[in-house]
């Protein structure tokens, strides 16, 4: 969350960050009520100071007038637990607002509505062109024996799926590939928590405002009554849990910045995307990425060279794979609430015509670490909040698209690529049976 001092003393640029971004976060309201809160704080220890002082005094008494004496406290008492239960409503309400609350832009940011205005930054690699008539991914996935929706929707509902055979194989050789590379690269590799407490959804910003793409899970039932039930959820991103794993904490400067790479299973429920990629693999509710978490100093000078460390991470994925791509500056409107900077990477899909997202890379600067409360000490020893970043090095099966398509041959087999045959045994090829 952004420093509420910082909202009080600059309301324009938060009302200009709200404008930008799309939000709804009323400033003046905001700021209204901390008003409120800080006048009844100064009210409460007012009577907490005068309370003190009378008790001191009523030792002194005695008779009737210590009586009186007490029997005045007993109603300053009442006050009290008046202004204490008006001071938690209030501080529910400021607190409410406050993780509602946008965080900064940077000026590198271009201002849009949505995703049609992201601006194209570079591409790389050279669009194909075919002398046969090419099949999209799902077609290559059936005749191949790789993919089965038509059961997988059976199972699990719309927007579910099988992979299968060299299928399976291929996404699980993906993942280790790009493991393996984040590894070398200093990385810490984590097999995070799949299931998380809402206090992990708020910290990493996802909660409130984006309940509905959350499978929740422990929701009581009549028939378990008798059975305490707890409030888990399931991860859309290994961001949650990895960016949580240090809350509460307080780290040092010198093991900045840390490294971390989260490999998961992810769930999105995809809600307000009825009838939208309803064909193939793009947008399902079930996938597996690994994803680069980073802490790191408040600097934003580190920050930039993070940011591009991670995003040439991603890209050198694809590079490898030899898949052309684009990268994108991630406009205004289409940022999440705490997101200070973002790129996609957009990789090229026949099937589509187009370039579709596979990565997103993002700063944050110490917008999820306050409300994580993760902080550092730096040479000085004063504490402050470090910055996270994260980027999706790879997430499949959205990555298939790209891989089936773009290496299909004529014959209807599909090339391995050359850096993923390491993992698959050495198989160049996937041919029909």
């Amino acid at each position: 969350m952004i420093d509420p001092k910082y909202i009080v003393q600059n309301p324009e640029a938060v009302k200009e960050a709200a404008r930008k971004k799309h939000s709804k976060f009323d400033v003046d309201h905001f700021i209204e009520v901390d008003e409120k809160r800080r006048k009844l704080l100064a009210e409460i220890e007012g009577i907490r100071a005068k309370k003190n002082a009378a008790s001191e005094q009523i030792q002194k008494l005695t008779g009737d007038e210590k009586k009186r004496a007490i029997e005045d406290m007993r109603a300053v008492g009442s006050d009290e637990k008046r202004l204490d239960e008006e001071m938690n409503r209030l501080n529910e309400e400021w607190k409410g607002l406050l993780l509602r609350a946008p965080g900064l832009i940077s000026p590198e940011t271009p201002e849009g509505k949505d995703d049609s205005e992201n601006v194209e930054m570079y591409t790389w690699g050279e669009l194909p062109q075919w002398d046969f008539e090419i099949k999209d991914h799902i077609t290559l996935g059936e005749e191949l024996d790789l993919i089965d929706v038509e059961r997988g929707v059976k199972i699990g509902g719309s927007r579910s799926y099988f992979l299968k055979n060299q299928g399976a194989l291929l996404e699980l050789a993906i993942m280790r590939y790009t493991v393996d590379k984040l590894i070398a690269k200093g990385f810490t590799l984590f097999l995070p928590p799949l299931m998380v407490n809402r206090d992990a959804m708020v910290g990493t910003s996802y909660f409130p405002g984006g309940e509905e793409q959350a499978y929740a899970l422990g929701v009581k039932r009549p028939e378990m009554e008798h059975i305490e039930s707890d409030e888990k959820y399931l991860i859309g991103t290994s961001e949650v849990s990895v960016a949580s794993y240090h809350a509460d904490e307080i780290l040092a400067e010198k093991d900045l910045p840390k490294l971390y790479a989260g490999y998961s299973y992810c769930f999105r429920r995809e809600a307000g995307t009825y009838g939208k990629d309803t064909r193939g693999l793009y947008r399902i509710h079930q996938f597996q990425k690994v994803e680069q978490v980073v802490l790191s100093t408040d600097d934003p000078e580190e920050d930039k060279r993070l940011h591009a460390f991670l995003l040439k991470n991603a890209e050198e994925v694809l590079q490898d794979l030899k898949l052309p791509y684009r990268v994108v500056a991630v406009c205004s409107g289409d940022m999440g609430l705490g997101q200070y900077y973002k790129n996609d990477i957009e990789t090229w899909m026949p099937s589509r015509n187009s370039y579709g997202e596979t990565h997103s890379c993002s700063t944050f600067l110490d917008f999820q670490s306050r409300r994580l409360n993760i902080r550092y000490k730096d040479a000085e020893g004063k504490t402050k909040f470090v910055h996270t970043l994260n980027n999706t090095c790879v997430a499949s099966p959205r990555i298939l698209i790209p891989i089936l398509e773009m290496y299909q041959n004529a014959d209807g087999s599909v090339t391995i690529p050359e850096v993923l045959r390491p993992y698959m045994g050495g198989q160049a090829k996937i041919e029909v049976k």
